[in-house]
């Protein structure tokens, strides 16, 4: 079980009361006093939560402790919580070339463009992505659409024409599924 990173920001009596209960909850508590600090501390986690007693722009994983008192355990209760979204959020996220795949929105975005797509081709992308080398229609059949390869159909060839189609339109990248003798790749 890896431990979970909280950062208390300018809220010195909850980082005393977190410290101390850190270790039994598998969480390592820091405290950060100054804007600079909390810059630096970030940099050097993955997947923090940071702890305010106030709404502060510009800082994400936030969760705002702003009706105290509070009972701890439902404290503990809200940062597990906290904790859960902020890894559910990492785990949505999935990369292809300079794209990133955004599974729980079904889109495929970069820099401010996004793609709405449909699971099918979410799944095409993830599958070809993966293999990194030329996969043919009856793999793609068999593993993406769960058909029988002995089936004569031309669902793999319409979905990757139309899905290569959305991509040009949007991203205007004509390269991002290419065909090769034996399939198709995404490299």
């Amino acid at each position: 079980m890896t431990t979970q990173n909280l950062i208390i920001y300018k809220f010195t009596a909850l980082y005393h009361i977190l410290e101390e209960l850190g270790l039994d909850l598998n969480i390592k508590v820091t405290l950060a006093d100054t804007e600079n600090s909390l810059k630096e501390k970030v940099k050097n986690l993955n997947n923090c939560l940071i702890v305010s007693n106030k709404k502060h722009s510009k800082i994400g994983n936030q969760f705002v402790l702003d009706n105290t008192p509070i009972n701890i355990f439902k404290l503990v209760e809200k940062i597990n919580i906290e904790f859960l979204k902020i890894q559910f959020n990492s785990q949505s996220e999935f990369k292809v070339k300079n794209y990133i795949i955004d599974l729980n929105s079904r889109e495929m975005l970069i820099n401010d463009t996004k793609l709405k797509l449909t699971e099918k081709e979410i799944n095409t992308i993830i599958y070809l992505s993966e293999l990194n080398k030329p996969v043919s229609v009856d793999e793609l059949q068999e593993k993406v659409w769960s058909y029988q390869s002995d089936i004569e159909t031309h669902t793999v060839e319409t979905h990757i024409y139309r899905l290569r189609k959305k991509i040009l339109k949007t991203f205007n990248d004509n390269e991002f599924i290419i065909s090769k003798k034996n399939g198709y790749q995404i490299k």
